[in-house]
């Protein structure tokens, strides 16, 4: 019997004084409120009952800090996984401005297939690395649940493509904030989202680095 549930944890509030899009740029940490946040959201997987036969993890700074606490507290040893990263992008290290782009003509270019998106990885290839992730790991364990540490998008793809909608969408309007919990029921081989929660919900602030 597979895992009965994966829940994907969202990591907490980056150190980014810059504001720049920290994409996959690989030194990005916890901002001394995200490790509060982390904290957070682990406890809330506890109690909830959650007991995580695996826990799987984005091999980023920031996701790995992000799972720390559920670590200690499970006394889990995290699988870092390259398929639930963060998706590249173009204007990883920059602030990405409407000013931006005014200065820099050239940069409309990658902003040709809002719909893609050009700028960066499909979205379609988002959701396939997600699934087979999630799948591969459901399947790994003989029940109890597991616990996945990614980011916002890889987070919200699933969860449109499982809902059934376009994937294509308006960045401002994820429901994904920082260290929130998105569960999933995985029966007969099939996902289907059961929960959503924002244990940090008082600890957050506007992400300004976010993909």
């Amino acid at each position: 019997m597979p895992a009965t549930h994966v829940h994907l944890v969202r990591h907490g509030e980056v150190h980014n004084p810059g504001g720049v899009l920290y994409g996959r740029l690989p030194h990005f940490h916890l901002s001394e409120n995200g490790k509060k946040m982390a904290e957070a959201a682990a406890l809330a997987l506890k109690d909830s009952g959650v007991k995580p036969a695996k826990l799987v993890v984005s091999p980023l700074l920031r996701t790995r800090q992000s799972a720390e606490p559920i670590a200690k507290l499970f006394d889990s040893e995290p699988d870092l996984d390259e398929r639930i990263i963060e998706p590249y992008n173009f204007f990883e290290g920059r602030k990405v401005t409407a000013a931006t782009v005014l200065l820099r003509p050239q940069l409309v270019f990658h902003l040709r297939n809002p719909m893609q998106p050009s700028w960066g990885e499909s979205y379609v290839s988002v959701v396939q690395r997600m699934m087979e992730a999630m799948t591969d790991a459901a399947e790994s364990v003989t029940g109890g649940e597991v616990v996945m540490v990614t980011h916002q998008l890889p987070i919200w793809m699933v969860h449109r493509h499982l809902s059934g909608a376009r994937l294509a969408h308006n960045p401002s309007k994820r429901r994904c904030a920082l260290s929130s919990i998105t569960s999933f029921e995985y029966v007969d081989g099939k996902f289907h989202e059961v929960d959503y929660r924002e244990p940090a919900a008082d600890l957050a602030r506007v992400d300004r680095g976010a993909v």
